[in-house]
């Protein structure tokens, strides 16, 4: 005979008289805010990299890229808007260091040029300077941005090719030249020379300011003087460059979250990017370039054994 089915021992909270107690909200697992937290962290370093290496003969465009590789981190938040982002941090590290220089520089501009002794004005005269070597910059940059920002010239590989190869140029322009010549003694042929070096830099590895101070060594520059010129020159370059990128990131809009990255980003930049001056020129009074060169080339061995395993 086939069994009735036995009653459920389960009732309602309503039937026994009972109220089920209020669930408890459950609060959001604390690894949704980790990816936020890390991306602030990586902006902090990736700041510290820029200011650090973009004055230190290097290559900041290299050390950057490698960094992001290594870090692995996300390229729709620190790709080519937020490498201009950190720029423009040390953009204002040379403004806040150099403020005596440009101060007359602006005042020397504004003066007549039919002033008497306008011409041999010193300060007008580095204004003039600083905007010959700005042009094949400008120029290479411009008509070569879709290139530069391609995957074939920001490879790995293309770093470890360039640190090499500016690394290999540091001691041959240790040992060639003069390198006791001031400001005074460098024309406009000169400043071009200069600029292209810088326009060369456009290319990751390169280094910006290792490329122009090993140019003004080649004209015979003082180090400290071929670094000072570096750094002044770097001024109308990063400005146009970060502020066309910075200006297109705006205008794709941005969020609470990118502009807090992007802020911190620019304080580490400017912070480190101000010591990082300081460090370079009382450094380059007694050494040059050449522990910069053995550094790159230990870089590039330990990127390319990386990249091969």
């Amino acid at each position: 005979m086939d069994m009735l089915p036995r009653p459920s021992r389960r009732r309602s909270g309503a039937r026994s008289g009972r109220t089920a107690p209020p669930r408890r909200p459950r609060l959001p697992p604390a690894k949704v805010k980790l990816p936020r937290v890390l991306e602030l962290l990586q902006a902090a370093l990736l700041g510290v990299v820029q200011g650090l290496t973009e004055f230190l003969p290097v290559s900041s465009s290299g050390h950057l890229l490698l960094a992001q590789q290594f870090l692995g981190v996300d390229q729709e938040r620190f790709g080519l808007p937020f490498d201009a982002a950190i720029q423009s941090g040390t953009l204002l590290a040379v403004v806040s260091f150099f403020w005596r220089d440009f101060l007359g520089m602006a005042r020397a501009l504004l003066r007549p040029a039919r002033r008497a002794g306008a011409a041999e004005d010193p300060d007008r005269r580095m204004a003039f300077l600083i905007l010959a070597a700005t042009v094949p910059a400008g120029i290479f940059g411009f008509f070569f941005e879709d290139v530069l920002a391609g995957p074939t010239v920001r490879s790995p590989w293309v770093v470890v090719f360039n640190l090499v190869l500016v690394g290999a140029l540091f001691l041959v322009a240790e040992a060639a030249g003069g390198k006791d010549r001031g400001m005074e003694k460098l024309g406009f042929t000169g400043a071009l020379a200069v600029g292209l070096a810088q326009a060369s830099a456009l290319v990751p590895g390169v280094s910006r300011s290792g490329a122009t101070i090993a140019m003004g060594l080649f004209l015979g520059l003082r180090r400290e003087e071929a670094a000072r010129f570096s750094f002044l020159m770097s001024v109308p370059i990063i400005a146009i460059a970060a502020g066309f990128s910075l200006a297109k990131a705006i205008v794709g809009g941005m969020d609470a979250h990118e502009a807090v990255i992007f802020g911190l980003g620019i304080a580490s930049s400017a912070a480190v990017g101000y010591l990082a001056i300081r460090f370079l020129l009382g450094f380059l009074r007694h050494h040059g370039l050449t522990v910069f060169a053995i550094y790159r080339f230990a870089l590039a061995a330990v990127v390319a054994v990386a990249l091969l395993a």
